[in-house]
């Protein structure tokens, strides 16, 4: 690593299939058994799994039905968000001890930055663990997490040793965790990404470091420079404790598919209410609606209006919507529709300058 470089101590942290984790904790009855939130019903869809259904294949986004086959012992439980967010906001305040630079990226996750923490530990490492088992003592569910000198491979790092275990990345290991590390690991390279840095004989970090930014650019377009940089451990992102919304949604699948926009408008409205709803209890309105219908191929379709001005009224929401439903004929039967409202006013909202760290720490992770 290059010494005018800034070297942060960033942890990730990741809570052990939480949603699942969550329903074993208040159900007794449920632990060492398979277990997925939703995916009931012929519709369903699973959000989260058990360690114990992973095993058999079963993972989140997977069809109910599919996770049944795979495991005929699976257990459905219906998804209890409330719940979900009250366990996240009480495993926050322990994050919140140790420093007030945490950015959250969903309920189960997050990033911290303990280069300078409350407790005065000069290690990382330790921290993490201490975080660990706190969550464990004072919530009662397991986490992971990876440690390192930035974001991209702290993220990289917590799902190493999953379940309830964690890894450091320290800064002269970066360069050779990264070279050996399957390509598919890299946060940020999806599948089909892969398979096309497999076609061309781009199989680990070695593989990729090879190639020229000029050949990235020309091949992967504007995520070429992305993939230059973080193989050589390069990736400045700060944590950034007031990462700022860009886009609100709702979504609804249907028990049935629905063939006429006329039987789509009741589902509709309801959607507009629950965007309206979001929108007002997050203070913030958006200018760009985006109608979401995914199709019963599993095709999926959006349309989008831009606004000359910023909206959260369920009423405006929905004419809206309902324009964009009537804009083109409808490809097949419908299984899913949503609405969505991005261009929030919140990315107009000038956010407060801070130091950023760029001191080299000669002390150990």
């Amino acid at each position: 690593m290059s010494d005018d470089l800034p070297i942060r101590k960033i942890i990730h942290v990741d809570m052990d299939a939480f949603y699942a984790s969550v329903e074993q904790l208040d159900n007794p009855d449920l632990k060492g058994k398979p277990v997925a939130v939703g995916g009931g019903g012929k519709r369903g869809v699973v959000s989260a799994a058990s360690y114990e259904a992973r095993k058999f294949g079963v993972k989140s986004a997977m069809a109910g039905n599919l996770a049944a086959k795979l495991c005929p012992e699976i257990i459905f439980v219906r998804p209890n968000f409330e719940r979900y967010t009250k366990i996240s906001k009480q495993i926050r305040a322990i994050f919140y001890d140790y420093t007030d630079l945490v950015e959250p990226l969903s309920l189960d996750e997050a990033y911290l930055d303990v280069t300078q923490n409350k407790k005065g530990n000069p290690s990382a490492s330790l921290i993490a663990q201490e975080i660990r088992d706190r969550i464990l003592n004072e919530v009662g569910l397991t986490a992971s997490a990876g440690i390192s000198i930035n974001k991209f491979i702290a993220k990289i790092a917590s799902d190493y040793n999953k379940p309830n275990g964690q890894k450091t990345v320290n800064p002269e290991e970066v360069l050779e965790f990264l070279e050996q590390l399957d390509i598919r690991k890299f946060y940020g390279v999806g599948k089909v990404t892969a398979e096309k840095m497999y076609q061309k004989g781009i199989f680990t970090g070695a593989d990729l470091k090879q190639k020229t930014l000029e050949y990235l650019d020309d091949n992967f377009g504007k995520s070429g420079r992305y993939y230059y940089y973080i193989v050589r451990g390069i990736h400045n992102s700060e944590v950034k404790p007031d990462r700022i919304r860009k886009s609100l949604a709702a979504e609804r699948t249907f028990s049935e598919n629905l063939s006429s926009e006329v039987f789509m408008l009741e589902k509709l409205e309801r959607i507009a209410e629950e965007v309206s709803r979001r929108l007002s209890k997050s203070n913030v309105a958006g200018k760009t609606i985006t109608l979401k219908i995914k199709y019963s191929d599993f095709t999926l379709q959006t349309r989008s209006k831009t606004l000359p001005y910023f909206i959260s009224d369920n009423n405006v929401i929905l004419d809206t919507a309902k324009d964009l439903l009537y804009q083109e004929r409808l490809n097949n039967s419908v299984r899913l529709l949503g609405i969505s409202l991005s261009n929030l006013n919140t990315e107009t909202k000038k956010k407060p300058e801070k130091k950023s760290v760029s001191v080299q720490l000669k002390f150990g992770f």
